[in-house]
Order: C-alpha cells, then structure tokens, then sequence
C-alpha cells in the first residue's frame, strides 16, 4: 500500500500555503548540509538555507527554490518555514542572471562599504534559481 510510506508535508511562506500534500521522501539544504527525509525520520527541527527543495511522490518528483527558512520534521510530517518557495514557472531567469551578475560585481569590487554577507545570500540564491531552471 502506497500510503505505508507516505508522510504529509505543508510548506508555508509569508504571502501562502506553498505546498500541501503527501510525499515519499523530500530533500533540501539544512544548515548541516542536504538532508533527505522519509516517514518516521527521528524528530528533528532544523535552519533551511537556499537550495533546491525535491519532493518525492508517487507521481514522481517537484522540485523547486526554497530561500531559507526552518523545518520541522515529526515521525508522519514535515513542516516548513520558508522565507521564500517557487516553482521553475514562477522564476523570471533574466531577472536571476542580472541578480547573480550584481553580486558578483559586488564581491568582486572589495569595497569596503559592501556587505560581503548580503553579497553572498544574494549570489547564492540567484544561483539556486538559474540552477532550477537548468541555466
């Protein structure tokens, strides 16, 4: 029985429910690396950094960008906190490349006035949304 291994998952944003269904398994960047997640996984909260997010279901797999966030996961669900989720239909891929140039530029530039930390975040999400989209 297919349901034996599925667990529920709801993904949240500030501006809406993201995702809510069943899954097999789900993975994505926790503050300790890439973590894949199946039913009865110990309990476990944990920091989400920008990566991709891959939810497994019997139908195959979705995968989209998760902006940082928490997780937390319980023997039968997962919960996710994000900052920001979107599907590769909802990413503007000119928009990302001219994000990912920008802080290039700025981590490039040693400027004393550049927040190196800002630069960074803003470079690695630019990446994590080219990366989805296959760019």
């Amino acid at each position: 029985m297919a349901d034996d291994k599925n667990f529920k998952i709801k993904i949240i944003c500030p501006d809406r429910v993201f995702y809510e269904g069943a899954a097999e398994m789900v993975e994505f960047t926790a503050s300790e690396g890439d973590i894949g997640i199946y039913k009865n996984h110990i309990p476990l909260t944990t920091a989400i950094k920008p990566g991709i997010l891959t939810i497994t279901d019997d139908q195959g797999g979705k995968k989209a960008a998760v902006h940082a966030g928490f997780a937390e996961v319980l023997g039968d669900s997962v919960s996710i906190l994000a900052e920001v989720a979107e599907w590769p239909d909802e990413i503007d891929v000119d928009r990302a490349q001219r994000a990912k140039e920008r802080a290039e530029a700025r981590l490039a530039s040693k400027d004393e006035g550049i927040d190196v930390l800002r630069a960074e975040i803003a470079l690695k999400k630019a990446l994590v949304r080219l990366d989805l989209c296959g760019r």
